[in-house]
């Protein structure tokens, strides 16, 4: 799938041009950052990144709730997109919701934990990226402890960010 591909989707699901602003925002740093993990050395499928950068917000067309990953990736897959892409946008909520945490925020009973490193580089990316502009890590953490956002939701977005290495 092509970068102009990927924004005819967000286009013709209906994301605003402020949602689509930012997926390219996401999918920017997404890219710049697993090139510098190329450069050490690290396997990863760049364009999948790219493009999971670019369609992880594709559930804002519908909802701007939590429930905008469950949306998106329903949207993809029913576009017969790769089930990599489907599972990026799945899975790109802070740095992941467990099984647990989805049945008490009532998402479906499901693991929402990226695993893979594209996955993981477009949840940390976002995790970095508000509206369009580049936040610290720091600064990430203290707008999730203004928004109350649980302490090990916390911890997992600091856990990320360390793994990946690249803030």
């Amino acid at each position: 799938m092509t970068h102009q591909q990927a924004l005819e989707i967000l286009e013709n699901a209906g994301c605003s041009k402020k949602v689509i602003a930012h997926c390219l925002a996401v999918s920017g740093l997404a890219t710049l950052m697993g090139k510098e993990l190329l450069s050490r050395g690290e396997d990863l499928d760049l364009e999948l990144v790219e493009i999971g950068g670019l369609l992880h917000d594709l559930g804002r067309a519908e909802t701007h709730g939590m429930m905008h990953a469950v949306v998106g990736a329903r949207l993809a897959e029913d576009k017969g997109l790769d089930p990599r892409l489907v599972l990026i946008i799945k899975k790109h909520i802070g740095a992941g919701i467990t099984q647990e945490e989805a049945m008490e925020l009532g998402l479906p009973e499901d693991d929402y934990i990226p695993r893979t490193l594209e996955e993981k580089l477009v949840a940390h990316a976002d995790n970095l990226t508000k509206g369009t502009r580049k936040i610290s890590l720091d600064e990430k953490l203290a707008l999730m402890r203004r928004k109350n956002i649980d302490t090990s939701s916390i911890e997992r977005v600091k856990r990320l960010a360390d793994e990946i290495g690249i803030v």
